[in-house]
């Protein structure tokens, strides 16, 4: 990765700790630590002080992670993570310590305990920087986006009676790795009256001569992940499933009509809800859109009790749906950038369905 963006999220978190005080911050998320070390291992924490960038590794990671690494100096552990933090702290001298408090209790006692000084517990410090993505980022979540929809169009080949949902999540898996990347999240394949569960997990119901077919997918390219859902049917879908099919598209364009920088977070999300709510048709309860970028859920959420605005350059997916228990489920999802006086739809070139 080049250095100048892992050097300006540095610089962006120093600024932070200087007005919190913090003179050593400890981060253990995986992402977090990816985030300011371009480092992809696991089982590893990073430690950012005035002066260095520290990442605590052990003999599995090293060889990846000198390879990785921009701007980073190495701690290489033989026992427990957080004896090896407590003995860097230690070195260093820092006197006021943070470590994020997406920590264990367990590692949050050990690394105190080793310490033997007080230990600040923080949060929001890396949330609101990876919230905004920088070119680099962007470059990534676009290219994932491309790939994903490559490996779909690939894959409406198998869209065939007979096949069954496992199997035909598996060769979306497939195609995604073909093309030299990895899935994001576990795919969703849902045939017929199983699309009525959200997160319905594939399984060997095999799809009808008049079928529908809901799937929710992403590739993950360089680290960052694209989150699409896509709708489509085999043979004559019937007059309710064009019916939920037509409200959820409508819902979806009137969020996205209204996402742009300084929207509320609330707004947006209510937009969706009108659309389905005037239709009669039941309201889904789920949030109507999360960011995305390292992780697949992370800042911002659209969520009715959502608070704050939108900020040119997040990304986030726009994802409405109508579910009819047992009968039916659509939902339409599409990765957006913010912008200052709107959105650009990342996903646009993905397979849709044209009812």
């Amino acid at each position: 990765m080049k250095t100048e963006p892992i050097q300006q999220r540095v610089r962006d978190i120093r600024r932070r700790l200087r007005e919190k005080g913090i003179d050593c911050l400890i981060l253990t998320k995986a992402v977090d630590v990816t985030y300011v070390t371009a480092f992809r291992g696991e089982d590893s924490w990073a430690a950012i002080t005035p002066n260095a960038v520290y990442l605590i590794t052990d003999s599995r990671y090293i060889e990846q992670a000198r390879k990785e690494c921009v701007r980073t100096s190495f701690v290489q552990r033989t026992g427990p993570i957080t004896q090896a933090a407590a003995q860097l702290v230690k070195r260093l001298k820092s006197d006021a310590v943070a470590i994020d408090k997406a920590v264990s209790l367990a590692a949050w006692q050990a690394l105190k305990k080793g310490l033997r000084r007080p230990l600040k517990g923080v949060s929001g410090i890396t949330e609101g920087l990876r919230s905004i993505k920088d070119a680099t980022e962007l470059a990534r979540i676009k290219k994932a986006a491309a790939l994903s929809a490559k490996a779909l169009a690939k894959a409406t080949a198998f869209f065939k009676p007979g096949i069954c949902e496992s199997e035909l999540a598996g060769i979306v898996d497939l195609e995604i790795r073909r093309l030299g990347c990895k899935p994001g999240f576990e795919t969703i394949v849902a045939f017929g009256p199983n699309a009525s569960r959200p997160h319905h997990q594939p399984g060997a119901r095999r799809l009808r001569k008049t079928d529908t077919i809901l799937i929710d997918f992403g590739a993950r390219y360089d680290g960052y992940t694209a989150d699409i859902t896509r709708c489509f049917v085999v043979g004559k879908p019937s007059a309710a499933y064009r019916r939920a099919y037509d409200v959820t598209a409508r819902s979806q364009a009137a969020a996205i009509a209204v996402a742009k920088a300084g929207a509320t977070l609330r707004d947006v999300d209510q937009a969706a809800r009108k659309v389905v709510r005037d239709s009669g048709l039941p309201v889904y309860g789920y949030g109507t859109g999360h960011g995305i970028g390292l992780e697949i859920h992370e800042d911002p959420f659209l969520r009715p009790e959502s608070e704050g605005t939108l900020q040119a350059g997040q990304i986030l997916t726009i994802e409405p749906g109508v579910y009819l228990a047992g009968k039916l489920g659509v939902r339409i999802e599409d990765d957006i950038l913010i912008t200052e006086n709107g959105c650009q739809i990342l996903t646009d070139a993905c397979p849709h369905l044209r009812l």
